[in-house]
Parts: structure tokens; sequence; C-alpha cells
């Protein structure tokens, strides 16, 4: 697999706190969207780390075809 799945037509917005990791799935196989759960095994898509730098409300991609992994630019609706 080198294309990803589209896991959702719009972003997931999700509270983000300061100083803490997550892993944003890029294949889009993951059941804990929008992060990685390791459905990418066998692929080779591999998860993307996001380090939140403040606590605030962020919009990961959901198409997984964003220009600016993980956060969505506005890909889903062209």
């Amino acid at each position: 697999m080198t294309d990803p799945i589209r896991a959702a037509e719009t972003p997931y917005a999700t509270e983000v706190e300061a100083g803490k990791s997550y892993y944003w799935c890029a294949c889009g196989k993951s059941a804990k969207q929008p992060f990685c759960d390791g459905a990418h095994a066998g692929t080779d898509i591999t998860p993307l780390k996001y380090e939140a730098t403040e606590t605030r409300k962020v919009f990961f991609c959901g198409c997984k075809v964003t220009g600016k992994q993980p956060m969505c630019d506005g890909s889903h609706s062209k």
C-alpha cells in the first residue's frame, strides 16, 4: 500500500496538551482516528509525530492528502 485511505471527509478537531506527543495516522486504516493504532503494519506508510507546543484545539487531516501533514489544509474540499 502506497496511497493512504481517506478516513474522513473533514478534519478532526482535537484538543492537544502542551508538551505531549501525538502520532497522526497517515495511512487512514487506524480505528482510533486521527491517531495511529498500528494498523499501518505491512504498508510502507508510517505515522507522523506531532508535538504540541501549547494546549489548544488543532485540526488533524482526515482525508490524508493534506500538503501540511498532519494538519488539515483544506485538500478534502478540492
